[in-house]
């Protein structure tokens, strides 16, 4: 019995087998060149996908972790959703050697006009708390949209309230310093943060409040303060940022002078009011001086904000409690 060759049988074996992947090898590079691409972030991504990977300088598909990549939204936008059709982008136009920008660009410094760059993403966003962003100060500044958020990634920092703050310092930085005051919100432990009391798209009230007024923003925290009171306190009821500066202060609670001297701002030294020409006089002694020395008025008004509590003996407003 003749017997056969191991070594010969799995030559010949590797040989038929070359020789069937040289002659299928065209007929699947066809068939996988007639594939349509698959998309992978965004639907109908593929014709932007093929150039833009995640080896990108700006990595475009960490879209696909925002919710602006969720696919069961049918709201979910495409690429040309936001930057448009961008033909001579994807198709580059013979003879030019670099290829054209998309129609829309998203930065600071691009040929896109900071009011189309926005009406893209009003295209969607508008309404709800953006309903006053065409009469807002940021518009008004030709601030962008991506100026503040990020879209491309799965943090957006303006919409993180430990990180928010540090977005808004790059043009507030007067709001930055005062922020490191001895008195001040907890902003940089992230338990307050801007948009809690500022809507940076625009508001109906002053200094974009997310409420009409300041007070009214105010009271969302502090409504102990609200009243209503029988005897109430004029400034108090007019606006805080009158004796109190949010963003930071060297006084306590956040008080833009120490008292007395905040207080005679408005009222007139008279009487027991502290007449600073009482310091002129030789000893403190009197009732005139003991109220500049190192004391404040509420220590006696204590309900400065306003009380329920009879009027004094004189029929004033005391204020106590």
């Amino acid at each position: 019995m003749k017997t056969t060759n191991p070594i010969l049988v799995l030559m010949r074996c590797v040989t038929a087998a070359l020789c069937l992947f040289a002659i299928t090898q065209p007929a699947l590079a066809q068939d996988a060149a007639k594939a349509p691409r698959k998309d992978l972030a965004l639907k109908g991504d593929a014709v932007c996908t093929r150039c833009h990977g995640v080896d990108d300088e700006y990595p475009v598909l960490a879209i696909g972790q925002t919710k602006h990549g969720t696919v069961a939204d049918k709201r979910t936008p495409t690429c040309t959703s936001c930057h448009g059709s961008s033909e001579t982008h994807i198709n580059r136009p013979a003879g030019v050697t670099e290829r054209p920008k998309p129609t829309i660009v998203f930065n600071k410094k691009g040929s896109t006009q900071p009011e189309a760059q926005n009406q893209a993403c009003l295209t969607c966003h508008q309404g709800g708390k953006r309903t006053h962003w065409q009469t807002s100060l940021h518009a008004s500044r030709d601030t962008t949209c991506v100026s503040c958020h990020q879209v491309h990634t799965g943090h957006d920092k303006v919409r993180d309230k430990k990180d928010q703050a540090q977005v808004c310092y790059t043009c507030h930085k007067e709001q930055r310093a005062q922020n490191q005051r001895p008195s001040r919100h907890p902003i940089p432990e992230g338990k307050v943060t801007c948009s809690d009391c500022h809507n940076p798209h625009g508001s109906a009230g002053t200094k974009n409040m997310v409420r009409d007024s300041v007070n009214e923003t105010c009271y969302t925290c502090h409504m102990e303060k609200r009243g209503p009171f029988v005897r109430s306190h004029q400034p108090v009821q007019e606006d805080c940022t009158i004796c109190h500066n949010p963003h930071g202060t060297t006084t306590p609670n956040l008080l833009k002078a120490r008292p007395p001297f905040l207080c005679q701002e408005c009222h007139e030294p008279t009487g027991h009011r502290g007449n600073p020409g009482a310091f002129t006089t030789g000893a403190p002694t009197g009732t005139t001086a003991s109220n500049l020395l190192a004391r404040g008025c509420v220590n006696c008004h204590t309900n400065i904000h306003g009380t329920n509590n009879p009027t004094s003996a004189s029929g004033g407003r005391s204020l106590r409690r």
